[in-house]
């Protein structure tokens, strides 16, 4: 891989890391925004699935459904859907949250962790499967 494409691919990953940490700091907080910790957390698996997707040369639309994204994964990473079946449950915390509508809600705050222990498990897939040819 050329290093340009290599210092592309770790720019998604250190914007995916920037999302985690904000996740992690902010459900910290006494009565936090879990609206934001889901939007954070939604952002860094997405984030690192394009980063994966970006390594692998595979094209990828402009979306934040991380169903999608799984989808483009499965020819290089056959065990994807299998091993982060839930990841349709942050996918919805890439746009909906960030207006307010008619169905808006508050987020319990045990669904923000939720969110985040996803975003975790994305990234763990992600560099398992790339950590020898990246690092």
């Amino acid at each position: 891989m050329r290093d340009d494409k290599l210092s592309v691919v770790k720019a998604w990953f250190k914007k995916a890391e920037n999302d985690l940490i904000n996740a992690e700091n902010t459900i910290k907080m006494d009565a936090p925004p879990t609206d934001t910790i889901c939007f954070h957390a939604q952002q860094c698996a997405e984030k690192y699935l394009k980063g994966f997707l970006t390594f692998h040369q595979i094209d990828f639309p402009k979306t934040h459904s991380l169903e999608d994204l799984v989808f483009l994964c499965k020819d290089t990473a056959p065990k994807i859907e299998s091993e982060l079946g839930e990841i349709e449950i942050l996918s919805n915390y890439g746009v909906e949250v960030r207006y307010p509508d008619d169905i808006y809600y508050d987020i319990p705050v045990m669904d923000a962790r939720e969110a985040i222990d996803l975003a975790k498990k994305v990234k763990s897939f992600i560099l398992k499967h790339l950590e020898e040819r990246i690092l």
